[in-house]
C-alpha cells in the first residue's frame, strides 16, 4: 500500500513550500515514525482479539455509535479511492495520447462543471468501472491482483531513479538543493503542517489496521511487521520522487512531480508504454486493496442484512466519482491543507478515544464474544464517547473551514488566523484532547466484571 504514486508525489509539498531533499525526507521518516506508534497500538486489540475495526470501535462507541467511526473511516477510504482512479485515468490518457489515437496538446475543450475535458473524464471512468468490476468479481481477485502487481510499482520508482541519476551530467547536482527558509523559525512554521499532513497520510490505515493484525500470530509479529515495512517504504519511495523531480529540474528546465506526466515524456512509445501499464496495475492492486476492502466492510457493518461487501464496494466508487478527485490533485496546496490535514482532524480524535479506551480504561481487558451482542454491556451508542469526538474536532475546524474557503494570499479568512496555527497540528491536537477528556469522562464510571474476560 506504501509504494503508490501518491506516495512518490508527497514531497512535492514539501519541496514547493521552500524545503530541501533531506529536510522533506526527514519529514516523510519523523512523520510515519509518529504514526507507527497508534498503528501499532491499534494493532494490538486486532491480533489479541481477532476481531476487525468497526467490531473493535463497538467497545468505546458502543454497538450502534461504531457506525459513526465506521463511515468517517469509510468516507476518507472513498476520497482516497477517487485520487488514485484519477492517478490510473491520467495513465491510459497517456498511453491513448502516445499512441496517437487522439492529440493532447489539442484536447483543450474542458466540460463545464467538471472543469477536465471529455477524454479524460473518459479515461477516468474507464479505470474506474475496471474497479468496479473486479469488486462485483470478489474479493478474491483482489487478493490475486495484490500479489502480482505490486513489484511493478517497486521496479518502476527504481527504474525512474536509476534514469535520473544516469541522464544528469553531475548527479551531485541532485543533492545540492537549498531550503529557502531566513530562520528556524521559517522552517519550523511550514514543517509542523507538513509533519501533520504526513501523520495524516496514514491517519486513516491506523484507524482500521486491525482489519490485517487480526491475522497475525502474534503480537511481536504485528510490531515488528509495521516496523519493517512502513517507514522504510514510505521514506524510500518519497526519496525516489525527489530525486527524480530534482532531474527533471536539470533536464527540461521544469520539476515534474507526477510520473505519469513524466513517463509520457521519455520519447519512446514502447518504453512509454509499458511503464503506464505497469503504472496501471500497481495503483489498481493499491487502491483495491488500500481503499476498497475497508470502506465496503465499513459500509456493510451499518446494515449487514442490506449491505453486502460487493454493495458497499459500489457505494465507495460512487461517492469516490462525487468528490471529483483532480480538483484536488492539481492544486497540491488543497491536497495537503484541505485533504490531508482535514480529514486527519476527524480521524485523529476517534484513535485517541480508541487508544485510551482499550489501553487505559479496560486495560486491554476485553470480552470479544460482547461486542456481537445487541443487548450485552456494549449496547446503543456510548455518548461519553461522541462528546468527546464532538469537542475534540471543534478547534481544528475554524481552521478547516480558512483552508477550504480561503484565497491562496490569504486575504479572505472568515476565521482568526490564530485558528490556522491551531489546524497546523489538527492530528496531534485531536488526539490529546480526546485521550485526556476520555480517561476523565470514563474513569469514574468503572467497567463491568463481564468485560473483563479476556
Amino acid at each position: 500500500m506504501a509504494v503508490c504514486i501518491p506516495t512518490y508525489m508527497l514531497a512535492a509539498g514539501m519541496i514547493a513550500q521552500g524545503m530541501n531533499w533531506w529536510q522533506a525526507v526527514g519529514t516523510v521518516m519523523l512523520g510515519n515514525l509518529i504514526v507507527l506508534v497508534p498503528m501499532i497500538l491499534n494493532g494490538h486489540a486486532g491480533t489479541k482479539l481477532g476481531v476487525p475495526f468497526p467490531v473493535l470501535a463497538r467497545a468505546s462507541f458502543g454497538t450502534t455509535g461504531a457506525h459513526v467511526p465506521a463511515v468517517a473511516r469509510s468516507l476518507v477510504a472513498c476520497g482516497w479511492f477517487g485520487i488514485q482512479c484519477w492517478i490510473g485515468g491520467a495513465a491510459i490518457y497517456a498511453i491513448l495520447g502516445t499512441l496517437g489515437i487522439f492529440d493532447p496538446v489539442k484536447d483543450t475543450n474542458l466540460l463545464p462543471v467538471l472543469g477536465i475535458t471529455l477524454i479524460q473524464f473518459a479515461c477516468f471512468i474507464a479505470f474506474w468501472l475496471v474497479h468496479l468490476i473486479i469488486i462485483l468479481t470478489g474479493i478474491n481477485s483482489i487478493k490475486w491482483l495484490e500479489a502480482w502487481a505490486a513489484p511493478f510499482l517497486i521496479a518502476s520508482g527504481v527504474a525512474l531513479l536509476i534514469w535520473a541519476l544516469l541522464k544528469v551530467d553531475h548527479p551531485k547536482d541532485l543533492f545540492k538543493s537549498k531550503s529557502s527558509f531566513a530562520s528556524v523559525g521559517d522552517f519550523l512554521r511550514v514543517f509542523f503542517p507538513q509533519l501533520t499532513a504526513m501523520v495524516g497520510f496514514w491517519a486513516t490505515l491506523s484507524l482500521n489496521i486491525p482489519d490485517f493484525t487480526r491475522y497475525c500470530k502474534d503480537q511481536k509479529s504485528q510490531a515488528l511487521g509495521q516496523l519493517a515495512g512502513l517507514p522504510p517504504t514510505m521514506t524510500l519511495f518519497c526519496f525516489i520522487g525527489i530525486i527524480v523531480t530534482g532531474a527533471t529540474v536539470l533536464i527540461y528546465g521544469k520539476a515534474i512531480w507526477d510520473p505519469v506526466q513524466l513517463v509520457s515524456m521519455m520519447g519512446s512509445p514502447t518504453i512509454v508504454v509499458i511503464s503506464m501499464v505497469a503504472l496501471l496495475l500497481a495503483t489498481l492492486s493499491t487502491n483495491l486493496a488500500a481503499n476498497v476492502v475497508s470502506p465496503a466492510n465499513g459500509f456493510s457493518n451499518i446494515a449487514p442484512q442490506l449491505i453486502s461487501f460487493r454493495t458497499g464496494g459500489i457505494i465507495t466508487c460512487l461517492i469516490g466519482v462525487a468528490i471529483m478527485p483532480w480538483r484536488l490533485m492539481n492544486d497540491m496546496g488543497a491536497y495537503i491543507f484541505t485533504w490531508l490535514i482535514g480529514y486527519s482532524a476527524l480521524l485523529g480524535p476517534i484513535a485517541g478515544i480508541m487508544l485510551c479506551d482499550y489501553f487505559l480504561v479496560r486495560k486491554t481487558q476485553i470480552n470479544t464474544d460482547e461486542l456481537y451482542e445487541s443487548t450485552g454491556p456494549y449496547k446503543g451508542v456510548n455518548w461519553r464517547a461522541m462528546i468527546v469526538l464532538a469537542v475534540s474536532i471543534a478547534p481544528n475546524l475554524p481552521g478547516f473551514i480558512n483552508a477550504a474557503t480561503s484565497t491562496p494570499d490569504k486575504s479572505s479568512l472568515i476565521f482568526p488566523a490564530f485558528f490556522d496555527s491551531i489546524y497546523s497540528y489538527a492530528w496531534f491536537v485531536g488526539v490529546v484532547i480526546s485521550v485526556v477528556l476520555y480517561w476523565v469522562l470514563m474513569i469514574g464510571q468503572g467497567v463491568p466484571k463481564s468485560e473483563h474476560a479476556g
